[in-house]
């Protein structure tokens, strides 16, 4: 399901109506330059439990885990990173991921390692 256009409307569309497996390739995030050298690889899809480092908006220079991804939103949130409500409750503040960098692989899959193999 590949999408052939310039137009920016069309381009919004597919993005908003993308089905799941092509959702997760969207969440993708750059790799570290430890990381891209350790690997050859520049970006793989964010998974909860990698570490990444905020590099962009108010949160940027933050660390932490991934907790949790929002397809539906293309947004993932990061341990540490909360926003206080007006009740006084600590919630995640969502961050795209192209705002991240991952800075500490989650390996526990090994079909993870297979993918970073193949792409290598």
């Amino acid at each position: 399901m590949k999408l052939n256009t310039k137009q920016p409307r069309k381009q919004r569309k597919f993005l908003y109506n993308a089905p799941l497996h092509l959702r997760g390739k969207f969440m993708s995030a750059a790799l570290s330059r430890d990381l891209r050298e350790r690997y050859n690889v520049r970006n793989l899809p964010i998974r909860s439990g990698d570490k990444v480092r905020i590099v962009r908006g108010d949160f940027k220079g933050k660390e932490g885990k991934v907790m949790d991804i929002d397809l539906k939103r293309y947004r993932i949130h990061v341990e540490g990173v909360t926003q206080k409500k007006v009740d006084g409750t600590e919630v995640f503040y969502p961050v795209h991921p192209s705002n991240v960098v991952i800075i500490d692989l989650n390996l526990e899959d090994e079909k993870r390692e297979k993918i970073i193999n193949r792409r290598a």
